[in-house]
């Protein structure tokens, strides 16, 4: 996960999302943009657990929603600047979506701060499996005895990666897991969320509120002074956050769906490799058996709500 900014895990499909490629190649090209998507967020990742070990959390995370927030307007340039105005009708549930970021947000960061970021990052592979099982709940989706299956043998996978009872599951396993309930429940509050709301306009607010909370927490915790190498660390998580989101939406608006949606499991592989590169971890069997059982599970349950809709 990245940080959970945006998440590329929403279920929500933009209006513009086409059912089926319409040129060759349109659903290599979505591969490739999801790709590029799971590299941002993961290297976002990175970065904030690096910066992290010498600044304090909250103010790493409201210098870097600057730096988010100054790329996102850029960016709406290109389609004539930001549309902050949302309908009446969307209030309610851009401010439960908001909720659920910060809390998510907050989370995740002090869950980064004390775990492996591979251990985090396949705990967070659960998520697409978690919210399918709650649109379930809530929404009355069905879902087959083959779907609920995998969500079971994805969630038995999340229990050996942390393994309760065991002197590896703590405090910071049971926030990791309050971060994916908390993403979850952002993400079933979206779908609520009219299409006249912009993505853009949604990675506004997010961000703005994200970096308020983090200034507000910053004046309890303390600030330090940043070196010129935090600052421009902190500006290439920003880049690397924005890049993510943008190149998400871009995936989903490009290829087919069950095609694209399961090369988010790159992230896992790139928070594994960097994990090792930066911080010098190697996740245990215990861990390598846990994410294969969450990934196989969520390319099974993808690959299984493609059949039954060309059924």
């Amino acid at each position: 996960m990245r940080t959970p900014l945006i998440s590329p895990f929403r279920r929500v499909s933009p209006a513009s999302i086409r059912t089926q490629p319409h040129q060759p190649g349109d659903n290599l090209r979505g591969a490739l943009l999801m790709c590029f998507s799971m590299v941002g967020f993961t290297c976002n990742d990175t970065v904030m657990k690096f910066v992290t070990q010498d600044m304090p959390l909250y103010q790493a995370m409201t210098l870097r929603g600057l730096a988010v927030m100054v790329g996102i307007m850029i960016l709406a340039q290109r389609d004539g600047g930001l549309r902050l105005q949302v309908p009446r009708t969307d209030r309610v549930a851009m401010a439960f979506r908001i909720v659920g970021e910060l809390g998510s947000t907050v989370l995740f960061l002090n869950a980064l701060q004390n775990m492996a970021i591979g251990d985090l990052s396949a705990v967070m592979q659960s998520l697409p499996l978690v919210v399918m099982l709650s649109a379930a709940l809530l929404f009355g989706e069905k879902l087959g005895w083959r779907r609920m299956s995998a969500v079971a043998i994805g969630l038995i996978g999340v229990m050996i990666i942390l393994r309760p009872g065991s002197d590896t599951f703590g405090i910071w396993s049971l926030v990791a897991l309050a971060a994916v309930a908390l993403v979850a429940m952002r993400d079933l509050v979206t779908r609520t969320v009219g299409r006249g709301v912009s993505s853009i306009t949604i990675a506004f607010y997010t961000a703005m509120t994200v970096t308020l909370m983090g200034f507000l927490a910053s004046l309890w915790q303390g600030w330090v002074m940043p070196g010129i190498s935090q600052i421009l660390l902190l500006m290439l998580g920003g880049a690397f956050l924005t890049l993510g989101y943008m190149t998400a939406v871009a995936a989903m608006r490009i290829g087919e769906i069950s095609y694209v949606a399961p090369f988010r499991y790159v992230s896992l592989i790139v928070a594994i490799v960097a994990g090792l590169l930066v911080f010098h971890e190697w996740p245990d069997i215990w861990t390598w058996t846990g994410a294969a059982l969450v990934v196989g599970a969520g390319i099974y349950s993808i690959w299984r709500e493609a059949q039954l809709k060309g059924e």
